[in-house]
């Protein structure tokens, strides 16, 4: 296998890089901690800034730390990955949590996306997409890798209630027709080059119509405006 490499990013002459996207690392096996920052640190536009063996470790040692993304596990000792991803994600926008899962259909990924998550990975995921994800994730695109969005919101779909929750159906008055369009196309996993093809209009239109429905539902990033989707039976289950 071919070891990965960063994405190339052109630069003005003489101007300085860009700072490195700092990850976090929540999981409470020493050695993969340790496979994954040697992974991510192997890159020159990604740093591994800090380490916790569990949620309790981690709300503490990211007090205050200027973090970006943090992968974080699920099952732990003492605070477990759902509880320290939500008190995490509601001390502000960033950083932003990818949940780290052992099965495709972790009866905990749905939960997660609830506290507060941008998106999920799988442990044994090639690395490749480990480093996709975070890179996505920072860029404030919750779209991780096709297979697993998938994946999500079919695990999504069967997790829900079948009745639409009349709360949250309440969002959905706020937005245009095209907006509803985008944000139904966004729920059945399409990117936003998908969706620009789909609508015969240009990528930053998209672009532009996806930041309107984020704003507009209150989601911190596409999962939750899909989660939002899926609640107020804008898409059902096999649409």
């Amino acid at each position: 296998m071919t070891s990965p490499t960063s994405p190339s990013t052109p630069t003005s002459p003489g101007a300085a890089p860009p700072a490195p996207v700092r990850v976090a690392l929540v999981d409470d096996q020493q050695l993969v901690r340790a496979g994954f920052r040697m992974v991510i640190d192997s890159q020159p536009d990604l740093e591994v800034v800090a380490e916790a063996s569990d949620g309790a470790e981690a709300l503490q040692v990211l007090a205050g730390r200027d973090v970006d993304v943090v992968l974080m596990d699920v099952r732990m000792p003492r605070v477990d990955g759902l509880t320290a991803t939500a008190r995490l994600t509601a001390l502000g926008p960033r950083p932003r949590v990818v949940v780290l899962t052992t099965f495709d259909l972790d009866e905990y990924v749905v939960e997660a996306v609830r506290a507060g998550a941008s998106g999920f990975l799988l442990k044994d995921a090639p690395p490749e997409e480990m480093l996709d994800a975070i890179r996505t994730v920072h860029s404030g695109d919750a779209v991780i890798a096709p297979s697993s969005t998938r994946r999500l919101l079919e695990h999504l779909a069967t997790a829900l209630p079948a009745a639409p929750d009349a709360g949250a159906a309440g969002l959905l008055a706020a937005l245009t027709d095209r907006e509803r369009e985008v944000l139904v196309l966004m729920a059945r996993g399409r990117s936003n080059q998908e969706i620009a093809a789909d609508l015969f209009v240009a990528e930053a239109t998209v672009k532009t119509h996806v930041g309107r429905v984020l704003a507009k539902l209150g989601a911190r990033d596409r999962v939750q405006a899909v989660v939002t989707a899926y609640e107020t039976g804008l898409v059902r289950p096999g649409s």
